[in-house]
């Protein structure tokens, strides 16, 4: 699929099985989705611009490179998207964080914000939005739209999963914006959830079902 990176490491094909798995318990889930997001962070960080700088090791003077420009925002999409977001902060933890809260109409599957609090500057950044899932992709695509209302030009889509009709969707009306994510599914069903999938990410994490 034109702009979809599906991330083909054995560490996160590994863990994504687990975390399917329905016995698994909500605190292991939560663990997974750190992990996961961790892993799949290195991937969607790869091409960061590098600058080179003058330090001092112990032992002598040298030129080093770090990443260039201002620090990263993470977006995570409320409220799985918390926990699948620690992990891409374990990893850089100076990056500012964006908070997009998105519910999903149970009948239209329309997306509902009733959240949204985000850096000044977003236009000045490269914003990573953090969603766990991507079934009809009307959250997603809801997610981008406000941040790019709010400045942003450089944005990134991380799932851990999707259908192919959300990843469809979410590119058709966002072609800038490239996804990475761990599978796509085959499909969604009547309620909208993604087939195979792993349930509502959400209350797994939380306990809230």
């Amino acid at each position: 699929m034109d702009g979809v990176t599906v991330v083909e490491h054995p560490l996160v094909q590994h863990k994504l099985t687990l975390i399917r798995d329905k016995v698994r318990s909500t605190k292991s889930f939560r663990e997974l989705l750190k992990e996961i997001g961790m892993l799949l962070c290195y991937e969607v960080t790869r091409d960061l611009p590098l600058t080179e700088v003058d330090i001092e090791t112990p032992l002598i003077r040298t030129t080093a490179r770090r990443i260039a420009g201002k620090k990263l925002v993470f977006a995570p999409v409320l409220r799985a998207g918390v926990t699948f977001v620690e992990g891409m902060l374990d990893l850089v933890p100076s990056a500012r964080v964006a908070h997009v809260g998105l519910y999903r109409e149970p009948q239209s599957f329309a997306a509902v914000e009733y959240f949204f609090k985000a850096p000044a500057d977003l236009a000045e950044r490269l914003v990573i939005v953090v969603s766990p899932v991507i079934a009809t992709g009307n959250t997603a695509v809801a997610a981008i739209d406000r941040l790019k209302e709010s400045g942003a030009a450089d944005i990134r889509l991380v799932a851990l999963l999707g259908a192919p009709q959300g990843f469809e969707r979410a590119r058709g009306l966002h072609p800038d914006v490239p996804i990475w994510t761990a599978a796509i599914d085959a499909t969604l069903d009547a309620r909208g959830y993604i087939v195979p999938g792993l349930g509502d990410a959400s209350d797994r994490a939380y306990g809230t079902r």
